[in-house]
């Protein structure tokens, strides 16, 4: 077996999204400013960074503001301005908005940028290079490196050229180890080296179950005469019903772009349900459509976001390392915003990394970095909305009254805090207990089928590798999922992976297209018994997004 080479840096960042790439910006500032050299770098697993980047999105400056003040000058691709707010209730036919008065500020946006976070990133990433950091896209991490005291020291990657049955090609290419003072985790929502490690530290101890949704989006071309860059319009009501969370985003760029979503928790009961197609069903809305009739699809995207909120926060620190951003779980649902606190995350994790390093320390706890997060505007932030998820625990329309109360009457000094007890995965109820939903045929112009939506999203996998999606018992999916959920590993994957087929002799079993995985993580959070485990696969991989 080839020997693993090894490379040491003061600081390692697993992830170049907005967390991982303020961290590493972050390190380089503060070794320019008190002139003390360090080594940093950061892997991505996307093709190239920003990548696999997919967001909204709606981004509050004030991190930015924070870690790269002049970034107007420097070019940063923030050019739309929030210019009017708009929130609708949806019913089948009709819609209801809200006065701008009653809106709680937590849905004003006034001072924010509508962006699409590729850019944004590939930008930042721009910005760390210019600094000193080395930026490594195509490498996936794929195994945490831990001291003989079960200290994290750093990260391998994985293997390139291994074929579909273990054997090694032509290509072949053993991973790298990077060995690292300090170890800055930032996957993004449900990161795989996340898992393990809130399962190795026990990191959720004491807290809520973590809460995730599955944000689906599309990018489309508009006619000019629908065009209004700057509006901001969200939806909450049909296609879901008042038991299921979840809610729509409809944003205009400038030169004619619209960027439309829906996000659906993944707590939701139904089995039934498909967000792909729930999806779908909402731009035919008489509200909607319009903004769409004569325009041109032309970027398609899903992933997982992790929307508990501060109850179901992990503890942020461990031995060596750290988790920021949305591997942490920082997203402020109640915002629809994410990027701010990432970058905000990634910015306190770096500077309790640099104290250390200044002080010759290495491998052990960055406490400084979770009592900075506790005294930090973030933290102020996310306590005014910490029963956000959890009201819509009690469904829609008491979710709506006490969001209300909490947030405009009471500006977010609430007097009680709500708990739940129940993860994702054990929502669903039996299919055989729960309403069909039918839902109608694509008409190739509005709505799409799935596979032509992955093909638009640039999706790409080496066809003889392992397949990155694995079973732990293979015999689940037929005799559990499909026999008592009838199945919801074909409906909730947003990319057309899992797919029930007949044997020759008639039987069932599950195929797994992994080509066509798009890495939002949907059948690792919502797997009724938690069979399915995502891994990263050959690094570079996966969607290529333009810009999402």
């Amino acid at each position: 077996m080839a020997e693993r080479e090894s490379m040491e840096y003061d600081v390692v960042v697993v992830g170049a999204g907005p967390a991982g790439l303020a961290a590493a910006i972050r390190l380089k500032q503060l070794a320019a400013e008190r002139d003390h050299e360090i080594s940093v770098c950061v892997l991505e697993k996307g093709a190239e960074v920003g990548a696999h980047i997919l967001s909204g999105a709606v981004m509050d400056p004030r991190a930015l503001n924070e870690l790269i003040p002049d970034w107007k000058e420097k070019g940063a691709p923030l050019d739309t301005a929030v210019s009017e707010d708009k929130f609708l209730f949806l019913s089948e036919k009709g819609s209801r908005s809200t006065p701008k008065w009653l809106l709680p500020e937590c849905f004003h946006n006034h001072g924010s940028y509508i962006v699409r976070l590729g850019n944004v990133v590939r930008w930042m990433g721009e910005q760390a290079e210019g600094l000193g950091v080395d930026l490594f896209p195509g490498f996936a991490a794929t195994e945490i490196l831990y001291t003989e005291t079960g200290a994290v020291k750093g990260v391998a990657t994985g293997d390139m050229g291994v074929a579909r049955d273990g054997s090694h090609t032509a290509h072949y290419q053993p991973g790298m180890e990077l060995h690292a003072r300090y170890t800055v985790f930032a996957e993004g929502s449900r990161g795989q080296l996340g898992r393990e490690l809130i399962a190795r530290y026990k990191l959720d101890a004491g807290r809520d179950p973590q809460s995730y949704g599955i944000g689906i989006k599309e990018m489309w071309e508009v006619d000019p005469s629908q065009s209004q860059p700057g509006l901001v319009m969200h939806t909450a009501g049909w296609p879901l019903d008042s038991d299921t969370y979840g809610g729509s985003f409809l944003y205009h760029l400038a030169d004619n772009i619209v960027v439309v979503g829906l996000v659906v928790g993944l707590d939701y009961a139904n089995p039934w349900l498909s967000p792909f197609e729930e999806f779908q069903r909402y731009k035919t809305h008489p509200a909607i459509r319009p903004t769409f009739e004569g325009a041109k699809r032309i970027a398609y995207g899903a992933r997982s976001l992790t929307a508990g909120g501060l109850l179901s926060l992990p503890k942020l620190c461990f031995p060596g390392g750290v988790m920021v951003g949305c591997e942490a779980g920082v997203l402020n649902a109640s915002r629809i915003k994410g990027s701010h606190s990432a970058i905000k995350t990634g910015a306190l994790a770096a500077e309790a990394a640099f104290d250390a390093i200044v002080a010759d320390r290495r491998h052990d706890e960055l406490v400084a970095y979770p009592a900075a997060f506790e005294s930090s505007w973030l933290h102020a932030e996310l306590n005014k909305s910490r029963n956000f998820k959890q009201w819509f625990k009690k469904g829609r329309t008491v979710a709506t009254l006490m969001t209300g109360i909490e947030q405009w009457l009471l500006k977010g000094k609430m007097p009680w805090t709500l708990h739940h007890s129940k993860p994702d995965h054990a929502c669903l109820q039996p299919a055989a207990e729960c309403a069909r939903i039918d839902y109608p045929k694509p008409d190739g112009k509005l709505t799409f089928d799935r596979l032509s939506s992955v093909f638009i999203s640039n999706t790409n996998h080496e066809e003889n590798e392992p397949v990155h999606l694995t079973l732990k018992d293979p015999s689940i999916p037929v005799s559990v999922n499909l026999a008592k959920y009838g199945g919801p590993e074909a409906r909730y994957c947003p990319a057309g992976v899992y797919e029930f087929v007949k044997t020759d002799k008639g039987e069932d079993r599950l195929q797994i297209n992994a080509q066509n995985c798009v890495h939002c993580k949907t059948c690792d959070i919502k797997d009724p018994l938690q069979n399915i485990v995502w891994v990263a696969p050959q690094g570079g991989e996966g969607p290529v997004y333009n810009g999402m």
